[in-house]
């Protein structure tokens, strides 16, 4: 029977057996604080290593550099701990609302979660590779550099985030919304970016090389000076999405919609490739001029200044 937290087995003596029993399973006893309230306690560096902390609280915590590596905190609530440098890494999250919480540095390589609260969380330089998220929150959540590589996400609110410099190099993408996000010199070099919507979001300078882009919305996004070679667009809305100096080599266009788009300066493109899109005569050309691209126009030459 595990021991309640109170005088007689104060958190520390918990934590005691608990690391024990990482050693030896025989000699110790494996946490569980299944529904413990532990708000604003002192857990920093503490072991919680494959604990079971499913519904436990631990609001305002200090959990900073804390090992919760392979944890259960299903439904924990950690709205504002702090937990900068922790390893969360393969922890099942589903349910734990993390609001507001502290995770600059975190590492959460493999973590799974289903309906996850990250909004407004720190996650400035996290560590988020090879996870998987489902129906989760990252609404205005502030993950700067954070690296996402290999990722699965479904259903996610990426609304107003800032992913400035964030690294999502081969990951899959589908039906995330990104309205408004700032992800400017971001990387999504070789993702599968399946019906997602950056409508208003700023990716100027982004690296999007050998990804594939399936009936994407980026309408009225600034795309200025991104790097789309060899992309393989299926679909995709660029109404009124800013293109200038991005980079085309090699991509298929089939059915993109650049009508209203401004592609000025827009380098390495083909007149095959404009002629497979749709552009109309509010589309800004590559050389500047308004389209719709006819071809032997030359159109697609950007201006030489």
């Amino acid at each position: 029977m595990t021991p309640m937290i109170g005088k007689e087995h104060p958190i520390k003596h918990i934590l005691e057996a608990h690391s024990a029993w990482i050693e030896d399973p025989d000699s110790g006893q494996r946490a569980n604080l299944t529904g413990h309230t532990l708000n604003e306690a002192n857990l920093s560096h503490a072991n919680l290593k494959q604990a079971i902390l499913s519904r436990a609280t631990f609001l305002d915590a200090n959990m900073s550099r804390a090992d919760m590596s392979g944890a259960l905190l299903d439904k924990a609530d950690l709205q504002r701990a702090n937990l900068a440098g922790a390893d969360l890494s393969g922890a099942a999250l589903s349910d734990a609302n993390f609001a507001g919480a502290f995770l600059q540095g975190a590492n959460m390589v493999e973590a799974t979660g289903n309906r996850t609260n990250f909004r407004q969380a720190k996650l400035e330089g996290a560590r988020i590779m090879d996870a998987s998220f489902q129906n989760s929150c990252f609404q205005s959540a502030l993950a700067a550099e954070c690296g996402f590589h290999q990722s699965r996400f479904y259903e996610i609110d990426f609304r107003d985030a800032d992913l400035n410099g964030a690294q999502f190099f081969h990951s899959r993408l589908q039906h995330v919304h990104l309205n408004a996000a700032q992800a400017r010199a971001a990387n999504f070099s070789g993702s599968k970016v399946d019906h997602c919507d950056f409508t208003r979001a700023d990716l100027s300078g982004s690296k999007l090389g050998k990804a594939e882009l399936i009936q994407c919305t980026f309408r009225y996004t600034k795309l200025d000076l991104c790097d789309f070679r060899e992309v393989r667009f299926r679909g995709g809305d660029f109404g009124n999405a800013v293109l200038s100096g991005a980079r085309f080599a090699g991509a298929q266009l089939l059915m993109v919609d650049f009508r209203g788009a401004d592609l000025k300066g827009a380098r390495d493109l083909t007149q095959e490739q404009l002629m497979q899109s749709m552009t109309d005569s509010a589309t800004i050309l590559p050389n500047g001029k308004h389209g719709p691209f006819m071809r032997f126009s030359g159109a697609e030459k950007p201006k030489l200044s």
